[in-house]
């Protein structure tokens, strides 16, 4: 049925236009604005340069992308060496690591990793175990957004509960778990065939959606807090 137009439609019409592009101004001009806003993001690969920190890097790349204030940085584990928790830490390449983590400018982070054994790796593992200094006295990492990367040999290779493991340890540094919009709802999962992720567009565009949403989250936290 062909709607008609009337006088009072029309200015209703006009007026939620109006309130729309309002809104939108706004929004830009409080992301144009204000201090830098970093988002980490983390590979916890052993190979570097392979398909996790590619995928962190689509994120991260998404999540730029969202406002002029947003800085990103990737910190690719490939290849480091990092040990588990204990009471008395090694020197090991953690050590560099942590004044990033420990930056005010910190907004968020996007931690990736593979799914081996449908799991996270042994290398995601150590590294959140190390971030126990992040956790006392003060929690560093608290109302932040964290989402999540997951990639796997197989389209349902463990990934999601890849991402579950990751999100609930990062509870524990009360960080807040985020998803992307649809179809990423949970994080992103990624699918590498051949240690290739370049012909997986339904995954690159989670992880896309993720690294957007973790940066739109992080502005609207700083925003509370300025």
């Amino acid at each position: 049925m062909k709607q008609n137009l009337t006088r009072r439609n029309f200015l209703a019409t006009a007026g939620t236009a109006a309130l729309a592009a309002t809104a939108t101004s706004a929004l830009a001009a409080e992301s144009s604005g204000g201090k830098p806003l970093k988002i980490l993001g983390i590979a916890c690969s052993p190979r570097q340069g392979m398909t996790t920190a590619k995928a962190v890097q689509a994120a991260l790349d998404a999540a730029k992308a969202a406002s002029p204030r947003v800085e990103v940085e990737l910190i690719d584990l490939g290849g480091l060496s990092i040990a588990g928790w204990s009471p008395k830490p090694p020197q090991d390449d953690f050590t560099a690591i942590l004044p990033k983590l420990q930056d005010p400018a910190l907004g968020g982070l996007i931690i990736g990793s593979p799914s081996y054994f449908r799991g996270l790796s042994s290398l995601c593992k150590a590294f959140i175990e190390r971030c126990a200094p992040l956790r006392e006295p003060k929690m560093v990492l608290a109302n932040k957004p964290v989402g999540v990367v997951a990639v796997g040999a197989f389209r349902n290779g463990g990934q999601e509960m890849t991402i579950e493991q990751i999100q609930a340890a990062m509870l524990c540094f009360g960080m807040v778990p985020v998803g992307g919009n649809a179809p990423a709802f949970q994080g992103a999962t990624v699918l590498s065939t051949k240690d290739d992720i370049s012909a997986d567009e339904l995954g690159l565009d989670t992880a896309r959606k993720l690294g957007a949403r973790v940066a739109e989250v992080a502005l609207a936290l700083a925003a509370k807090v300025a």
